[in-house]
């Protein structure tokens, strides 16, 4: 009877089935990676609507803040007194520096002088916040305001300078959430949609609050998130109060890697 000859299968089985876990370490790796990729770009999209958050809040504060007189320093107040002013004129003035004096915080005071109710008068920049938002007539389309290129790591840099970061993070931790912070940027722009009536319903106890209809003037807040590419370092904190006639190419070399865009309306008591 003949017998097989079965020297070298153990060797051969044994390659196989490293092959086999070999493939199967392999695509779990490849698993692993995918999830862990795809955590980061769900938790860098939640980031970014964030930021679009942001945008909307601070045209809310611009829009306040043209209402009931921009913040400025005092020294820019006193220094920017009308001359030729009556004695009446120079009396009113002077009120209103020592009120404003009196009001002051952390070196700042209402310029009463300059109240407005924002208009529409200028053209948008043309961005990729702005070109995100399909619904707009373009057609004449003007804005009261259009504030570009923001940087959200600038506007909560106070975090990163409190020193009980310390404790919780190594300094080269929290450079590295620095840098990534200032990947993020925001953009908003304003425009005046006319009267409007509100209510000034509430539980609060102040004397004004009412179930009556007021009139006021509305304003729609377009806001946007952007966090840009690696490679792109480069940021404005103002340019011509966000209105440079050089537009987004000059100051921003690459697209966004993530846009998130909103929009709100608010409604200002005249």
């Amino acid at each position: 009877m003949k017998r097989k000859n079965e020297k070298g299968f153990a060797l051969v089985l044994s390659l196989l089935l490293l092959l086999v876990m070999s493939l199967m370490g392999g695509a779990l790796i490849v698993i692993s990676s995918t999830d862990h990729q795809s955590n980061n770009t769900s938790d860098e999209y939640q980031q970014t609507f964030y930021v679009a958050e942001t945008a909307l809040l601070e045209g809310e504060k611009f829009i306040i803040n043209q209402m009931m007189g921009p913040w400025v320093v005092m020294d820019t107040i006193e220094s920017e007194k009308p001359v030729g002013l009556s004695d009446d004129e120079e009396a009113n003035w002077n009120l209103m520096v020592a009120q404003m004096e009196a009001n002051k915080q952390q070196g700042l005071s209402r310029y009463v002088d300059k109240r407005d109710l924002p208009q529409n008068r200028f053209d948008p920049q043309q961005t990729p916040c702005y070109n995100s938002f399909r619904n707009i007539n373009r057609t004449g389309f003007q804005v009261a305001y259009h504030e570009i290129n923001k940087n959200f790591g600038s506007l909560i840099q106070a975090v990163f300078s409190d020193g009980n970061l310390d404790t919780l993070a190594e300094t080269d931790t929290i450079t590295r959430e620095k840098a990534h912070m200032d990947r993020f940027r925001y953009e908003y722009f304003i425009v005046n949609i006319g009267s409007a009536t509100f209510r000034g319903a509430g539980a609060s106890l102040k004397k004004t609050t009412t179930n009556t209809q007021t009139s006021g003037t509305a304003y729609k807040i377009y806001g946007c998130g952007y966090m840009m590419p690696k490679s792109e370092s480069k940021s404005v904190d103002n340019i011509d109060d966000g209105f440079s006639t050089e537009g987004w190419a000059a100051v921003q070399g690459e697209d966004p890697d993530i846009l998130v865009a909103l929009e709100t309306v608010a409604v200002l008591s005249n």
